[in-house]
Order: structure tokens, then C-alpha cells, then sequence
């Protein structure tokens, strides 16, 4: 087992070099209310994001929470041990309430609330929504312009039937299944699973792509409907490269190659004096910049590295030259000596991006408060807009934080609904 670095005790202060929250909602998707149905990780993901757009997404947990909640780690000020850190990052700007889908008061406090929604988003296995009363077709005979929005390891029968439907899958599954983890390591005897959880995370994407695509047809056309996500389809989508050289090229299996690249030298990390850093030189312009930085200048017109194929050919040179190069500098004066003319950047540790410049100028760091103690630092949302910015405005909720405000105001829905059937 690898043993940890002791823990970096400014960390408690990280809050403080971070952009303040958003003073409030200021998305496009302000005024589209969802209903998050989800648990773990890529479903929360995916309504996460178009709540960061703006959307009002109304999280529906268990009387007992999901099971994120009590996953770790824990601020040192969560003595409750129910707001894990993932917990508190998928599910910002969400409001919250517990509801028992088994009890039939509480079911039909449920259907009302989706009566009130534009679509609703839940990646429980196949047929567990169903077996509550809530599933697609009674939820669509209700509401017809719901638009309703599935992950699933291997997809709902609705769309084609996996024979694997009924298997259990997170991250790892989905990134070995998919063809993820054939193409990653250092070779064909040492193969990994891509370390952030991608396996969740891109399918979470992808669905929410989906649903925002479905309630655009749903607002020209006023027809809701459902969208299925499968995780290792989606994974198989992000591994595409192995598909086509298999359709191209014959090869049944493409062993990983570690950080280079097959094609294209250089096109690694290097080992620096304080670090690594990324080179890429895809086109002779960024190579002959390179080449007079490491002090051969003749290798940006020689006939065997002066173009792509030739560098092709004469790759162990070129690597064992510039890994020297490198070896002998800080990351610092590499970038000083090919910045901005060649394609480069350090192998940054998570603790690097709080003095990274291009993190600060961007705020993409950012102070979120919690129930208890001192803020934690989340990512900001990546898409900017000028008009309508999406931020993070609000942590998540505790268990059943707006029971109160999401349930009571139903019957002022009923009472309006009623009314406009009066006026009729």
C-alpha cells in the first residue's frame, strides 16, 4: 500500500484563496424545475450540471439519505458523519427533501411534485422506479411534457435490452467494459482505470447533454420523453480511438502506450529537476522551436526530424535528447525557454492549482459553505456565459432541508391549477 503524504495544513485555510460563492442564481436554466431521483455519483453529476446552469433541481432522497452522504472524507467539523465531500460537491445548488416512495401519502406528494416539473433525472437500476409507481410511462401519462432522463450501466430495456440489464455497474465497470482500460497504462502487461471517475462523470455529462436536448423539444413541441444513458455506452463513446484503428487498421488490441503518443514526436511528459512537465510538438513549426530550445538547431531542418513522419522514425533519439534536456531544468525554465511557442504545461498536484495563475484569473476555485465549520473549495462550473453565468450559489442541502418549502408550496400549485380551470 502506498502510504499518504502527511496532510498539508493550509489546507484548512485553502478557502481563503478561493472566489467567493455567487451572490445568487444566475443561469440560463433559471425557471426549469427537475426532479433528481439520483444517487452515487453519475446521476448527481449530471443534475449537478444543470443546476449550475440555473435550473431549480429538487433532490428526492430517502428517509435515510443516499448513500453518498455517509461516504468519505468529512470536514474535521462533521462530527455527524452525513455530508461526505463528494456528497457536498454533486449536489450544490440543489435543494433537498426526504420523501418514503413506499408510502402512498408520500408517493402521491411525489407525483404531485413532478407535476409541477420539466423533467426528472435517476440512475437507479432497471425497473426499481417502476416497482415504486413512479416510472416512465404512469410519470408521462401525468405530465406529457416531462421529459424524463435515465443512467444506467448498460441502459433501460426501453432502448435495446443489454443481457447484462440487470448487473450492478460503477466507474470501474463501466471504464473496463468500455475499452477505457485497455488503452491506458504503460503497456500491454500493465493496464489502469483512468484515475478521476470518468466512468460516472462522462455518462452524468452525456445525460444531462440529453435531457437539455429533449427539453428543447419539448418546449417547441410540448412532447416530453425518455433518455437513456448507458455508462459503458458512453464510456465506449469517450474510448473511440480503439474502435477505429480496430475498423482501420485490423488491430484487435491496441496496448497502451503510456504518455506518448503513437503517432506524433514528441508528444510526452518529462521528468524535470522539481517535477514533470507535458511537450507536445504536433507540427514542424513547433518542432523547430523546440529543437533550437534544447540547443540542436540543426534538427529543425535535418531530413531525418524535420517533419512528422521522419520524427516518427527516429523517435528514440529525439526522446533520449529531450528527456536529458529536461532532466536538467525546473519547470519554471522550461516554460521560459518554450512557453507559448510550444505546446507545454506542468504535471500539476491538486495542491498546485490553488497558486496556479490561470485558476485565479479564471475563479475557478471556489469557497463553498457547509453546515457546519469552515468552507470547503469546489471547482467552479467550466461553461461561461456573458449574459446568463452559471455559478455555484448554494451548498447542498442537509436531509430533508426543504421539505417544508418544496412540499408546501404544491398545494399553492393545486390551488392555481384550480383556478385556471375555474376561469375556463
Amino acid at each position: 500500500m502506498t502510504k499518504l503524504d502527511p496532510p498539508d495544513e493550509d489546507h484548512l485555510t485553502a478557502h481563503e484563496r478561493a472566489a467567493p460563492m455567487a451572490a445568487q442564481n444566475s443561469g440560463p436554466l433559471q425557471g426549469v424545475r427537475i426532479i433528481d431521483c439520483t444517487h452515487a455519483l453519475a446521476g448527481p453529476w449530471s443534475t449537478m450540471m444543470l443546476a449550475d446552469l440555473g435550473a431549480d433541481v429538487i433532490k428526492v432522497e430517502p428517509p435515510r439519505g443516499e448513500l453518498a452522504r455517509k461516504m468519505p472524507p468529512f470536514t474535521r467539523e462533521d462530527t455527524e458523519r452525513n455530508f461526505g465531500a463528494g456528497f457536498a460537491n454533486y449536489n450544490r445548488n440543489k435543494r433537498g427533501i426526504a420523501l418514503d416512495l413506499t408510502d402512498d401519502d408520500q408517493r402521491e406528494q411525489f407525483l404531485q411534485l413532478v407535476d409541477t416539473a420539466d423533467a426528472l433525472v435517476e440512475n437507479m437500476r432497471a425497473g426499481v422506479m417502476d416497482a415504486l409507481g413512479v416510472g416512465w410511462e404512469v410519470l408521462h401519462e401525468r405530465n406529457p411534457k416531462l421529459v424524463y432522463g435515465a443512467i444506467r450501466g448498460f441502459g433501460d430495456p426501453r432502448s435495446g435490452e443489454s443481457p447484462y440489464v440487470d448487473w450492478p455497474a460503477y466507474d470501474v465497470v463501466a471504464q473496463a467494459m468500455s475499452g477505457m482500460v485497455s488503452a491506458t497504462g504503460t503497456g500491454p502487461d500493465d493496464r489502469h482505470v483512468v484515475g478521476p471517475y470518468i466512468g460516472d462523470t462522462y455518462p452524468g455529462t452525456i445525460g444531462a447533454m440529453g435531457v437539455l436536448a429533449a427539453l428543447f423539444h419539448a418546449q417547441r413541441t410540448g412532447e416530453g420523453q425518455f433518455v437513456d444513458v448507458s455508462m459503458v455506452d458512453a464510456v465506449m463513446a469517450l474510448s473511440e480511438v480503439g474502435v477505429t484503428r480496430y475498423s482501420v487498421m485490423g488491430q484487435p488490441d491496441t496496448p497502451p502506450s503510456g504518455n506518448k503518443n503513437q503517432y506524433i514526436v514528441p508528444f510526452d511528459i518529462f521528468d524535470t529537476v522539481d517535477g514533470a512537465i507535458a511537450i507536445g510538438a504536433p507540427t514542424d513549426n513547433h518542432w523547430r522551436e523546440l529543437a533550437v530550445a534544447m540547443g540542436r538547431p540543426e534538427w529543425a531542418w535535418a531530413e531525418e526530424t524535420r517533419t512528422l513522419r521522419a520524427r516518427y522514425h527516429h523517435r528514440d533519439e529525439i526522446i533520449a535528447a529531450l528527456t536529458e534536456w529536461a532532466a536538467t531544468l525546473t519547470n519554471a525554465e522550461v516554460i521560459a525557454a518554450i512557453g507559448g511557442k510550444v505546446p507545454c504545461g506542468p504535471v500539476n498536484h491538486p495542491g498546485d492549482l490553488f497558486t496556479d495563475p490561470h485558476v485565479a484569473a479564471r475563479d475557478m476555485l471556489v469557497a463553498v459553505e457547509q453546515p457546519v465549520g469552515r468552507p470547503i473549495v469546489q471547482i467552479a462550473p467550466p461553461i461561461r456565459m456573458s449574459a446568463t453565468p452559471p455559478g455555484i450559489y448554494r451548498r447542498a442541502p442537509k436531509l430533508g432541508e426543504h421539505n417544508d418549502e418544496v412540499l408546501g408550496d404544491l398545494g399553492e400549485h393545486h390551488d392555481e391549477v384550480l383556478g385556471e380551470l375555474g376561469d375556463d
